[in-house]
Parts: structure tokens; sequence; C-alpha cells
């Protein structure tokens, strides 16, 4: 039995340390780019202030171009992701990242409304594959038991994004105002697009398509990794791109990503808001401590990444972070001036929301087939920019007209909540095989 035991061991570790080489090899590349793609998408937050006054832009022209990159984004996430299948990830990734990096570069010289709303366009068109496309690559390279966590790691940007955007961009904001004429805002548009230009050059250089053509791996390492992948997994999916538009648990998952998307996007989009609405008045305050739920987020992130895998069960995981973010969101709606409530509401939103968007993308290959599993994520992804659009806008309007966040905040956090309950209408996963 010691002697089985023994074997047990080293095939499992031995199996363990091709999953670590390729996470390894892939991961931290692929973090980098959803870094300065999420950096790039909120940036204009930042900006928004200086680039207003200098520009003459109204509420309206800025609420406008900002919302364009969504309309772009759901238009062209399922197409982006078919060419991503039929380039290959490596050439299509790439170039996605070389043209969303000029664009979001070009911003820096806007001078009217119509290269603001033109240039926000092409930004999301850009960028609506690669998140997606990512997702798929992942799904691709990984097996069912490792995704939960290197999802994980993977959306571990989204926070890291919301910890280092505010210092970075405001610093370059405020130190390199009037700097060889230009203004502050032109130059953090520079400083964080040109080096997504170089990172879309070096994915074309070092992301492989697949797995076989690596050599990093040793031949019996590739044909195990390919075994693992292409494992079977039980259960009835949607096998051509009109079984998913047919199919009710497709559907079903566009219902739950939109409350994922709207815990996302109230936390990026309004975080500074809730926590100047407490009395802190120092910019500086406030962005130290936006950063505090976003560290928690990440925590949270990875524990819920490893325990869905370790337990090989989704939908409760995914459930709980919902509820928790529904939770933050009432609770920072009931005690707005209180700032340790708000913060203590704050922290359970981030975690929540962000432990929610690696959860949720285990569960479309369970009901999409692989031959289709691009244009099926591309149809989710899509359909969550409209949360992405509807999350600040309602939030917006609610603060005009009633000059407090607390009904958007209800109606927000029962909007999650009802998605929640509809994560334990999905089925179960039943595959609960290991490799």
């Amino acid at each position: 039995m010691s002697q089985f035991s023994a074997s047990s061991q080293s095939l499992y570790e031995e199996v363990d340390s091709v999953w670590r080489k390729v996470s390894l090899r892939l991961m931290p590349l692929l973090i980098v780019c959803y870094l300065f793609a999420h950096l790039d998408r909120i940036n204009i937050g930042f900006a928004k202030s200086q680039m207003s006054a200098d520009l003459a832009f109204s509420e309206t022209v800025y609420g406008f171009g900002a919302g364009l990159l969504f309309v772009s984004y759901a238009l062209f996430s399922v197409p982006s992701n078919l060419a991503l299948v039929r380039f290959g990830p490596r050439r299509w990734i790439a170039f996605l990242m070389c043209a969303w990096g000029a664009m979001s570069t070009a911003m820096f010289l806007v001078t009217t409304p119509q290269e603001f709303y033109f240039l926000r366009f092409c930004l999301g068109a850009a960028e609506a594959g690669f998140f997606p496309g990512i997702l798929y690559y992942i799904n691709c390279c990984f097996p069912k038991h490792y995704r939960g966590r290197i999802i994980a790691l993977f959306a571990l940007a989204v926070p890291i994004a919301g910890i280092l955007g505010g210092p970075l961009s405001g610093g370059i904001i405020v130190g390199f105002h009037h700097v060889l004429g230009l203004h502050g805002w032109q130059w953090m548009f520079l400083f964080e697009g040109v080096p997504v230009v170089l990172l879309g050059l070096v994915v074309w250089r070092f992301l492989p398509d697949t797995l076989t053509s690596v050599k990093w791996l040793s031949d019996e390492e590739k044909a195990y990794a390919v075994r693992a992948v292409s494992q079977p997994q039980e259960g009835p999916k949607a096998s051509t791109f009109r079984e998913i538009i047919s199919n009710k648990n497709v559907w079903l998952l566009v219902c739950i990503y939109f409350a994922v998307r709207l815990s996302v996007n109230t936390t990026a989009f309004w975080l500074p808001t809730f926590i100047h609405g407490t009395g802190i008045g120092n910019d500086g305050v406030v962005g130290l401590l936006s950063a505090v739920p976003y560290i928690f987020g990440a925590a949270f992130m990875v524990y819920m990444g490893r325990s869905s895998d370790l337990n090989d069960e989704r939908r409760w995981h995914l459930f709980i972070s919902l509820v928790m973010a529904a939770i933050g969101l009432v609770v920072a709606g009931a005690f707005p001036a209180n700032t340790w409530v708000v913060m203590i509401a704050l922290i359970f939103l981030g975690m929540g929301s962000s432990a929610a968007l690696s959860m949720f993308w285990q569960l479309p290959p369970t009901f999409i087939a692989p031959a289709v599993l691009a244009g099926g994520l591309g149809l989710i992804s899509s359909f969550g920019s409209i949360a992405s659009f509807l999350a600040p806008s309602m939030i917006g309007w609610v603060r005009d007209t009633t000059q407090s966040s607390s009904l958007a905040l209800y109606v927000l956090g029962a909007l999650i909540a009802l998605g929640a309950l509809l994560v334990l209408a999905t089925p179960e996963d039943k595959d609960g095989v290991h490799n």
C-alpha cells in the first residue's frame, strides 16, 4: 500500500509540474496584457476633469464618448473571437493589442468631440476580442480542474489595475502637465498606450498558438497536456452557433454575466465617489482608501479560484461572490455618510465582484462545445458590455435626479442578487473527472 501511495504521489507531482510549467510560461505575459487592457479602458475617467476643461467637452459629450467603447465592444466581440480561431491566438491577440494601443495613444491628439467619439469606438472594437479571446485560449491550454485558479490569476489584472491605476494616471496628469507643451492628460495616454503596442510585439514573438508548438515541454509532457485538455466532458452541449442562440442555459448565463458586470463596473467607476460621499475631501486619502477593496478582492479571487478547483464546484462559489457584492452595495447605500461602514461595504463589494468575474467563466464550457466555444464566449461577453454601460449611467442619472446614490445602489444590489439566484438555476455540472 505504501509503495502504491508513493507511486501515486510521484505521478501527481509529475503531472502538477506540467501545469506549473505551462502557467509560469503563459500567465505572466497574459496578466500584464490584461492589466493594460483594463487600464486603457478606465483611464478616461482619470483624464475626464482636465481633458474636458481643456477641450470644453460637456458632460454629455464625455458620457457619450465614454459609452461608445461599450457599444463597439458589443458589436465586435463575436466576430473578433471567430477571427482568433481563423488566424490563431498569437497573430490575432498581437494584432488587437497593437490596434488598441495605437487607438489609446492617439487619444492625446484629440481636439474635437468627433475625434473623441471615433477613437473611443475604435478602442472598443479592438479591445472587444481580447478578454473573451484569452478565455478561449485558457480553455485550450488548461484542463478543467486547473481553470478556476488560472482564470483567477488572469483576472487579477482587474484589481491590480484598480490599485495602480489611480496613483499612476493621477501622477502622470499632475507631474507632466505642460511638459513639452502637452497637457497632463495627453502624457497619460502616451505613457499608457505606447507600452501596449510594444506588448503586442512581445505577444507576436513569444505566445504559442498551441501547447504542441512549444519547445519548453518534452514530447511526453505535450502528449499528456493535449490529452488532458481535450478530454471529453459529459452532458449535452451546444455544438453549432445556431444551437448556442437557442440554448436556454446560454441565455441564463448571459443574464448572470449581466449581474457580474454590474458589480464589476460599479466598483470600477464609482468607488472613489462613494468614499468622497462620506465626507473625505482629500484626493490622496481617497486614492489610498480606494485601493483597499481591490487588495481584499485580489486575495479573495485567488482563494475562490483555488477552492473551486480543489472542490470541483463552481455554482456555489459564484453564488456566494455575487451575494457578497449585492450586500456591499445595499449597505453602502444605507449608510452613505459613515466612513467605516462604507469602507467595510466596499470591501465586500470588491471581494464579491472580483471573485465573481473569475468564477463566472468556469460555467460556459459546461454548456458550449469546444468547437464553438470562441463564438459563445464572445456572445456572452458582448451582452455583458450592456451592463458595463448601464451601471455607471444609472448611478449618474439617479445622483443628478435625487442628489443621492442610495436608490441606484439598492436597484443594482437587487439585480445582482437576482443574478446570484439565477446561478442556482443552472444545471449542476456532473462531470467531476480529474486528470
